[in-house]
């Protein structure tokens, strides 16, 4: 079982930037991928950004390569979601995500367990 609290939504102004935490319990931390994902109002959930289970390897959604960075400190339990020169469209409740296993995926029904989400506001 794993469970995941995400932080550091907030508003912030076009060309921005936030840093967003998601925090883990449990043992098997270390050992799994991680991803986080959004949804806007009114639209399906999208893949954001990836990591496999060391962060040697990541993975990003077209909209957000260059812009974004995903991190993991396995000895804090913790991955980040690093977003720079956010954009009006970046606007989105965002979830981590954890894998069934130590790589990663772009497809949310891959992850097993999800936080609850924290809400990130882009204002033009």
């Amino acid at each position: 079982q794993v469970q995941l609290v995400e932080s550091g939504g907030g508003l912030v102004q076009a060309g921005g930037s936030l840093r967003l935490s998601c925090t883990a319990s449990g043992r098997t931390f270390a050992s799994i991928g991680m991803g986080w994902f959004r949804q806007a109002p009114g639209k399906e959930r999208e893949f954001v950004a990836a990591l496999n289970w060391s962060g040697g390897t990541t993975y990003y959604a077209d909209s957000v390569k260059g812009r974004y960075t995903i991190s993991r400190d396995n000895a804090k339990n913790t991955v980040y979601l690093q977003m720079n020169s956010l954009k009006p469209e970046d606007t989105a409740v965002y979830f981590c995500a954890a894998g069934r296993g130590g790589g990663f995926s772009t497809i949310s029904r891959t992850y097993d367990y999800w936080g609850q989400g924290t809400q990130v506001t882009v204002s033009s």
